[in-house]
């Protein structure tokens, strides 16, 4: 099992979304960056775990957790007119993009900000501790245990 961190503005979708769809999973839609997509095509797998991190907005930081429940697929979103996410570039032979699914887990107990993420002198790997922007990235076993901890 790999540790993962996802980002995703909670004003476009919340882990109280995530919680709240049909049978409490989605497809995680909408990544359209290179690396972070290489991430869930090549590095994602069912049973990962996965940390739901909020940016954008007043309360920066982990709010929740979930778990991958399917594997990369292509992203239907790259093949509709009508999405924000279209890909003209994308075809049903090559497509460029792709999503998993997770599922809901739990609300962390509180917040863990992402300024006491930076000050937490044990977390050493993260990506956001170094400046990482990307929507997907990979978590060490024992940053993930010490984000866990912060937030009991």
């Amino acid at each position: 099992m790999a540790y993962w961190l996802f980002k995703t503005e909670p004003d476009a979708f919340s882990i109280d979304d995530l919680k709240s769809a049909p049978s409490q999973t989605t497809a995680w839609e909408g990544v359209r960056n290179y690396q972070a997509r290489n991430f869930m095509r090549d590095g994602v797998k069912l049973g990962d775990l996965v940390m739901i991190y909020h940016s954008s907005c007043k309360h920066v930081g982990v709010a929740g957790i979930a778990i991958v429940t399917a594997e990369a697929y292509p992203d239907p979103c790259q093949f509709d007119l009508s999405s924000e996410y279209y890909d003209p570039k994308s075809t049903c032979d090559k497509p460029r993009w792709v999503v998993v699914d997770v599922t809901y887990q739990q609300h962390l107990n509180k917040l863990v900000s992402l300024k006491a993420i930076k000050e937490n002198a044990t977390i050493t790997e993260i990506a956001l501790k170094k400046g990482g922007r990307l929507s997907v990235m990979p978590v060490t076993k024992s940053d993930w245990q010490a984000i866990i901890k912060m937030a009991e």
